[in-house]
C-alpha cells in the first residue's frame, strides 16, 4: 500500500479545511504525524510488521475524521471524491522522486530555503515578485510549491512580507 501517498492526501484534505478556517484537533494531527512516523521507520525495516498496523491504525483515525466532519462542512459529494483520491493513494507506490526530502541537493549548502504553496490569496506572480525584490532565487518544483532561496536574513525578510503584507498564517 501507499502509505505515504495516503498520508500526502489526508495531508492536503487538511489544508483545505484550513483554508475555511477550521481547526483540526490535537489528537487528529499527532495521529498524522505519527503516521509519518511510522512510515519511515517502515521504509528503514520493511519486516517490522507491527509498524504495518500502526500507520494504518493512524491513517485510519485521521481518515475516519476528516470523512466525518467533512460530510458535515463540504458536503457528502466533495468527501467521496476525497475517498476516491484516498483509494487511488493506497493503490500505488511512490518512486524515490516523489518521495520527500529534507534538502534540496542543487543548492548549496549555506542556503536556506522555504517551499511556498501559491494560492488564491497569495499567485505566484506575487510570490515572485517578493523574492525578486529581495534578491531572492526561486524555482517553481513538480508537485505545485514555489521553492525560495537565498541567505537566511533574506529568507526570514520573506515570510515577514508575505505574512505581514497578505496576513498569511505560516504553520
Amino acid at each position: 500500500m501507499g502509505y505515504l501517498a495516503v498520508w500526502k492526501v489526508l495531508e492536503e484534505i487538511i489544508a483545505e479545511f484550513r483554508k475555511r478556517g477550521l481547526t483540526i484537533p490535537a489528537n487528529v494531527m499527532n495521529d498524522l504525524k505519527s503516521a509519518k512516523t511510522m512510515i519511515k521507520i517502515l521504509n528503514a525495516d520493511p519486516n517490522c510488521g507491527e509498524t504495518i498496523q500502526k500507520i494504518e491504525e493512524y491513517l485510519g483515525n485521521v481518515e475516519s475524521y476528516l470523512v466525518s466532519e467533512g460530510q458535515k462542512i463540504f458536503g457528502a459529494e466533495h468527501v467521496e471524491k476525497w475517498l476516491e483520491q484516498i483509494d487511488e493513494a493506497g493503490r500505488k507506490i511512490l518512486n524515490e522522486e516523489e518521495k520527500e526530502t529534507k534538502f534540496v541537493p542543487t543548492l548549496p549548502r549555506e542556503e536556506k530555503w522555504i517551499r511556498v504553496m501559491p494560492s488564491n490569496k497569495l499567485p505566484v506572480e506575487k510570490l515572485n515578485a517578493i523574492a525578486e525584490e529581495l534578491n531572492l532565487s526561486h524555482d517553481m518544483q513538480n508537485d505545485g510549491y514555489l521553492l525560495v532561496y537565498g541567505k537566511d536574513e533574506k529568507i526570514k525578510e520573506f515570510v515577514k512580507k508575505i505574512t505581514v503584507k497578505y496576513g498569511i498564517k505560516t504553520k
